[in-house]
């Protein structure tokens, strides 16, 4: 099947259930609802909570099951789209295929219809900074690109207009990944480290979801693998096209690597400097890192004229160690990205002084002993705040060092109270970091809604 009306056509007669009323899947929702096809919208949030919403998709003619028991039928129906949060191991759902139900995503459609180059990024970190890197060499090489993905925006509602000719740059989370039957055509793997074991469970199973970046490729296709990550540089031999290596610690036979303070690309056409690295504008060594990826999912592709104009003027992506304001000789930054451990460290390797940061939140069960050692290091204030404050504390008093470290411990009730707090300890010359090394679910609905909360209060201050 080459459309979406195609598509559409093989489901008419078949009961569909679309589990969550989420940013991926309502485009999806009303899309089977204009086709007129039978659609249930399973979601767990009780009918208060998504009053709005739920009565323009009833009025639509989709049958709704909210609250609690969203998924006790769920077997009865003869195709399931998933919501990338909730994992395929679900018991409601392991059920309903063993009875003969289609378990699919909107993701995985789209792999399905999608007629262009697919280059998809994943990995514990960078994944968004990569996947945007991409897309803006693209674009300045002139090709038409599509951006979208984990990264909040559904790509099927544009999947009829696009051409053989367009490149789709897609940001793919292990939810996604989990049961995905296809690979993109490049794929990028920019590191892998703990992550999400509040929904894997085990690091065999996270691991095991990210495979399919590239597991189902072809040999005309790329996969390009971090070489200074222990895990993705034994993953490369597993690649079925070509493998791509990049480092920033060593220097690559074949490969993206640094060399003279500038990026370097090596392959069966030769060496060459790419970019400078005095050119790329946002900090961090992780950017560099980033930078190397993106320009090895690119190569053959975009002159590398235009990877160093987009260097030149690009400062980065919201809520990735973004300034938000100077107050009284005090910098704010905004890392609300950092939702692990390793996040939050490479940030702050991003900066040469010691630092106050804001940390703590949701509790994906990742291990904080690393991350203790790096503050007792990097940081002069640890101002905590959610469910984890608790945890990381305890790391960071458990850390070699921590006694004669001088750092500073304090604990508050909200984000609002860590950033007065933080006012009231920095002086002149001070950098104060959101950084929170977890997820946001326990205070806010996502990280970027905590993001904008620390942009108002700081510039409230």
């Amino acid at each position: 099947m080459s459309t979406m009306s195609e598509y559409l056509d093989t489901l008419r007669g078949q009961s569909i259930a679309v589990i969550g009323m989420g940013v991926s899947n309502t485009p999806l929702i009303r899309t089977l609802l204009r086709a007129e096809l039978k659609v249930t919208v399973c979601d767990k949030a009780p009918w208060e909570r998504v009053e709005e919403q739920a009565a323009e998709l009833e009025s639509l003619g989709a049958k709704l099951r909210l609250g609690p028991d969203y998924l006790t039928k769920i077997h009865k129906a003869d195709i399931i789209f998933r919501t990338p949060g909730l994992s395929p191991n679900t018991p409601e759902l392991k059920k309903a295929v063993e009875e003969g139900s289609i378990l699919t995503s909107e993701m995985e459609l789209f792999f399905q219809l999608c007629p262009c180059k697919i280059i998809g990024v994943t990995g514990s970190d960078g994944k968004t900074t990569t996947t945007t890197l991409v897309s803006e060499f693209l674009k300045k090489a002139g090709l038409n690109v599509y951006l979208g993905g984990n990264i909040g925006r559904p790509l099927l509602p544009d999947v009829d207009g696009m051409t053989p000719e367009d490149v789709v740059v897609v940001e793919l989370s292990s939810f996604q990944l989990m049961s995905m039957d296809r690979s993109p055509n490049v794929a990028v793997f920019t590191n892998l480290s703990p992550n999400h074991l509040d929904y894997h469970h085990t690091m065999e199973e996270y691991t095991s979801a990210k495979l399919n970046i590239f597991c189902h490729q072809t040999p005309e296709d790329r996969a390009i693998f971090n070489y200074d990550n222990d895990i993705t540089r034994s993953l490369a031999k597993a690649a079925v096209g070509q493998a791509m290596l990049f480092s920033r610690k060593h220097q690559l036979e074949e490969g993206v690597y640094l060399r003279n303070g500038a990026i370097w690309l090596t392959n069966h056409m030769g060496s060459r400097e790419v970019l400078p690295l005095d050119d790329i504008r946002i900090p961090g060594v992780h950017n560099i890192e980033n930078y190397m990826a993106a320009i090895a999912a690119v190569d053959g592709i975009v002159p590398d004229k235009c990877v160093r104009a987009v260097a030149q003027r690009f400062t980065g992506v919201e809520h990735r160690i973004e300034l938000v304001r100077e107050l009284d000789g005090v910098r704010y930054y905004n890392d609300s990205i950092g939702t692990s451990p390793t996040r939050t460290m490479a940030c702050l390797d991003s900066f040469t002084q010691k630092l106050i940061i804001i940390a703590g939140g949701y509790d994906k069960g990742v291990p904080f002993t690393q991350l203790g050692m790096a503050i007792v290091e990097k940081v002069k204030v640890l101002v905590l705040t959610g469910d984890t404050a608790p945890a990381i504390r305890k790391a960071v008093e458990e850390a070699d060092g921590y006694a004669e470290s001088g750092i500073q411990i304090i604990e508050t009730e909200d984000l609002s109270t860590a950033v007065s707090a933080s006012r009231d300890i920095a002086r002149e010359g001070d950098v104060v970091v959101l950084s929170p090394a977890c997820a946001a679910f326990d205070r806010f609905k996502n990280f970027m809604e905590r993001g904008k909360v620390f942009k108002q209060l700081v510039n409230e201050l």
